[in-house]
């Protein structure tokens, strides 16, 4: 997806196409279907699958740095979008996660990597990276692929985050990441 209302793609002879579309918007509901697309056409999902929907300006986030992200949660149903099972884009909370310390599914600390202020990602997660086997009680079924659109909102970089200048990070982020996701929502709040 490039800026103005483009997208280049190239097929499986690596000839390259455009497309302007009429507005952002119709240009990041097609990138979604494309998206959706690639996760039917693979015999079994085993990875997270994402495609960017706007590519945010700055730095490309990694491990070790803060984030506060709007998103939604669909159920993968009938190889297509199901219901919403989680969402905080209606809300004034934003969720803060730092990535790589396991406080959320690990589909999220892959398929967030990379991304930038402003930007934001559809991702498709198979159960192995997201509740897998146990699922969510009441919202999640066991083995079940999930779908999210996020938005990078804010940003701190880990190296802004260290030092004696008051930005470190919350004390509620163990240095080492919790083996199993909290089930109750992403964050621990």
């Amino acid at each position: 997806v490039q800026p103005n209302n483009y997208s280049t793609f190239y097929d499986d002879q690596r000839q390259n196409w455009s497309i302007m579309f009429e507005s952002e918007k119709a240009a990041m509901d097609f990138s979604k279907q494309v998206c959706i697309a690639k996760c039917n056409s693979s015999p079994g999902l085993d990875s997270v699958l994402y495609q960017d929907l706007l590519l945010g300006e700055g730095q490309a986030v990694e491990a070790g740095d803060s984030l506060e992200v709007a998103y939604t949660g669909w159920l993968f149903q009938n190889n297509g979008l199901g219901q919403v099972f989680d969402s905080n884009d209606s809300k004034d909370k934003l969720l803060r996660l730092k990535l790589g310390s396991g406080k959320v599914i690990k589909g999220w600390e892959e398929g967030m990597m990379g991304m930038k202020k402003g930007g934001r990602r559809y991702l498709i997660i198979p159960p192995a990276w997201a509740y897998g086997a146990q699922g969510v009680a009441g919202r999640v079924p066991p083995d079940s692929t999930l779908v999210f659109e996020v938005e990078v909102r804010r940003v701190k970089l880990a190296k802004e985050c260290s030092g004696s200048d008051g930005l470190s990070v919350s004390s509620r982020d163990s240095p080492a990441p919790s083996p199993v996701p909290i089930s109750d929502g992403f964050s621990a709040d």
